[in-house]
């Protein structure tokens, strides 16, 4: 037996024994210790690396192969969910033709643990031709990809999870990480606001939380709304035809100033203060809790839920005039949990 399938053979004997939660444990340890090796190799090159890609003015075309290529899909992915245009190019492929989808405007970010990757290497010409900037995260510094980017960023790891020390793991951790990293950095330097990301995500769980409250409040005739002289019958009225439990109560000007709440209807029937004469006015719930309508629909959530109420008033800023009513059932049909 060669010494080689001998230490293969130790390391298979060795990960028998060991019972999967001490596997996993050990994994997650090496994983750490590949992540704090990137923080630690961390220089003035992400500057320049941010700095070529907030300069870009089409995409960020992000190349690799392998399991390395599958980590510039996720990479590709957040930077163009993130605010800066992005796509994934396999180099196998790019060096059969798909090089074409390529601008002259585009910065490349090439990702190889080795550097030295055959078709990441053939792909460099072309990359030089078209005077595209560069930025490699590669876990080997001196590699022929590294001399030849613009800046280069240092992904090396002290050892692959792999007991073998064969199999990416480790490493693609650590270059995931980097990745993340310089689209958050990008996302920071662009100012992309909870606004922007909601436009990107108008769909799935993402897009339920970033709902603003105009998206879903009521608007227009569905607003219930009353004067303080309303009386008590007309106000029940129109709490009953709106069926949002509430309405609000607004002055001579229009401006809001108050509600009445189911509640409030039976506390005033509890405490025999009702009359004929009883007005809007004289059962409401003065200095009401309202919220803004470009706010997110999981604010005014946790708004209701921080001070137990189920309904909250949209009014314009400089008048106080209702704009809008939002009902924890709209949030709840909305899927705002």
């Amino acid at each position: 037996m060669t010494s080689g399938n001998k230490t293969r053979s130790q390391a298979k004997a060795n990960h028998s024994k060991r019972s999967a939660l001490e596997s996993a444990r050990r994994v997650l340890v090496v994983e750490r210790e590949a992540i704090d090796a990137v923080i630690n190799a961390l220089d003035s090159g992400v500057e320049k690396a941010v700095d070529l890609l907030a300069a870009c003015t089409a995409k960020v075309v992000v190349v690799g192969m392998g399991k390395s290529g599958i980590i510039c899909r996720k990479i590709a992915a957040t930077l163009a969910s993130t605010g800066t245009p992005a796509s994934f190019l396999h180099a196998a492929e790019a060096v059969h033709g798909d090089f074409g989808v390529v601008g002259t405007s585009d910065v490349i970010l090439a990702l190889s643990h080795s550097g030295e990757t055959e078709e990441m290497i053939r792909l460099l010409p072309m990359i030089k031709r078209f005077g595209l900037p560069l930025v490699a995260i590669t876990g080997n510094m001196t590699s022929t990809l590294a001399k030849a980017a613009d800046v280069a960023l240092d992904s090396s790891v002290p050892a692959e999870a792999c007991p073998m020390g064969l199999a990416p793991t480790a490493s693609t951790t650590a270059a995931l990480a980097l990745g993340d990293a310089l689209a958050v950095a990008l996302l920071e330097r662009k100012g992309f606001s909870e606004k922007d990301f909601a436009l990107l995500h108008p769909a799935g769980s993402l897009g339920r939380k970033l709902l603003k409250v105009e998206e879903v409040m009521h608007t227009g005739a569905d607003v219930p709304i009353v004067d303080a002289t309303t009386a008590l019958a007309d106000t029940v009225v129109e709490i009953t035809s709106k069926r949002l439990g509430v309405t609000g109560v607004v002055d001579d000007s229009g401006a809001l100033i108050g509600i009445v709440t189911d509640g409030d209807l039976r506390r005033g029937l509890g405490r025999d203060v009702v009359t004929r004469s009883t007005t809007a006015a004289d059962l409401m719930s003065k200095n009401p809790r309202t919220i803004a309508t470009d706010a997110l629909a999981a604010s005014a959530l946790a708004a209701m839920q921080a001070h137990s109420i189920t309904s909250l008033f949209i009014t314009d800023p400089q008048s106080g005039k209702p704009l809008g009513v939002l009902h924890l059932h709209d949030l709840l049909k909305a899927g705002i949990t």
